[in-house]
């Protein structure tokens, strides 16, 4: 049999993704699952992003510029204008989801066996699009005690040879809600400055910051205007998951230059799902305030919740829509597993994500789960009570 590559075979599993087929045999046994571990929000999406594909009269599905539509690009510019972040339209490159736009900064300003330092928790597929792109994660691991802030920037320091070429944060942070105070993206800022590196922050959930507290974006920081990468989605902002669109922002004309011939590759991004984004650009602040409104109902309800389970700890987040919390067992994997395949409560169970997937450092994060509040409150409490009834279960099994 022909052999599969090193690559193929060291490409790691999604902690989100993976349990799936456990899930699949539960719903055929009928149990009614509360997921839990997907950031899928229930929330509606803008119906103008809806009626511009309804309502459209294409007659020719034809390609777009590789860098996407022009007229979107225009438009997105003056959106994040308004977010007082100075770009242009040829600043933008649109992706097929924010993970194409980090898979072409990754081709863009890395070579084979050089390496990004990512505070970690970290959205799980940084590990897998650095493997896919021969880049090796070294990660700086933040604590859960003090809320997953960023760790101490002298351990970033630490960790930078002549191999490193940039560092990576999510910010608000995917799985932990953790939103980057101003001192702290302007630390990141000066050490990337010093030493000459790339500082990518991914910002698919910037409008999720709760508590009045405001997002500073990697763009608004001064003097980097070489190093600084944003990477974005509409797939939380405007709940439009399956658009698959994203993009790649940056003021760096040689670092926009090479992520273009990748765009150039994979030809351009989808018009559909192009005209709906560009569409949802006109959405009212009415709609955020009250998505905000409910994210942080929802967030408050869910932690409540859960501090009241024995053995349960919970890192507040400030932002996206998702926490970590760790849970009285040794192995959260095991315990996930199990609450699909040997358990349910009334007839219902819950899907949780296993933090250690959302780790670099081998046996990180063993007894922590992330959990996306993407649910409505009745389904939030009911889902906590399962889990209270399926720890106390487990615990009397193991």
């Amino acid at each position: 049999m022909p052999a599969i590559s090193s690559k193929g075979l060291a490409m790691p599993q999604s902690p989100i993704r993976k349990l799936v087929p456990y899930a699949e045999a539960a719903t055929e046994q009928g149990k009614k699952i509360y997921y839990l571990n997907i950031g899928q929000p229930d929330i509606k999406t803008p119906e103008v992003a809806l009626e511009a594909v309804k309502n459209n009269d294409l007659e020719i599905v034809s390609y777009s510029h590789s860098a996407g539509f022009a007229s979107y690009r225009t438009k997105l510019a003056a959106y994040y204008e308004k977010q007082g972040i100075p770009v242009n339209a040829e600043d933008i490159i649109i992706t097929t989801g924010g993970s194409e736009a980090l898979l072409f900064t990754m081709g863009s300003i890395a070579d084979m066996g050089d390496e990004v330092i990512i505070p970690e928790p970290f959205y799980a597929n940084y590990n897998g699009f650095a493997t896919s792109s021969g880049v090796t994660v070294v990660p700086v691991t933040a604590s859960f005690d003090d809320g997953f802030a960023l760790p101490p920037v002298s351990e970033f320091e630490k960790r930078i040879t002549d191999k490193t070429k940039a560092i990576i944060i999510c910010n608000p942070g995917n799985p932990t809600g953790y939103l980057y105070t101003e001192e702290e993206m302007q630390q990141l800022a000066a050490l990337a400055k010093k030493h000459d590196l790339f500082l990518v922050a991914d910002e698919v959930y910037r409008e999720f910051a709760y508590e009045g507290k405001k997002h500073y974006s990697v763009l608004n920081q001064e003097g980097i205007e070489e190093n600084a990468i944003m990477i974005d989605s509409v797939s939380k902002r405007y709940s439009m998951c399956g658009a698959r669109i994203g993009c790649v922002v940056s003021k760096n004309k040689e670092f926009m230059d090479a992520a273009m011939k990748f765009a150039q590759a994979r030809l351009s991004p989808p018009t559909f799902a192009q005209i709906a984004s560009e569409a949802a650009l006109d959405t009212p602040q009415s709609y955020f305030d009250a998505v905000i409104e409910e994210y942080v109902d929802r967030r408050d309800t869910l932690i409540e919740a859960l501090e009241e389970i024995e053995g349960v700890k919970v890192a507040t987040p400030n932002g996206a829509f998702y926490c970590i919390a760790e849970l009285p067992v040794d192995d959260a994997e095991d315990f996930a597993k199990w609450l699909l395949e040997s358990f349910d409560y009334k007839g219902e169970t819950v899907m949780i994500a296993p933090a250690s997937g959302f780790y670099s450092t081998p046996n990180s994060g063993l007894n922590q789960v992330r959990i996306a509040y993407v649910l409505k409150k009745e389904n939030l409490l009911t889902a906590v009570e399962i889990l209270k009834e399926a720890l106390k279960a487990y615990k009397n099994e193991k």
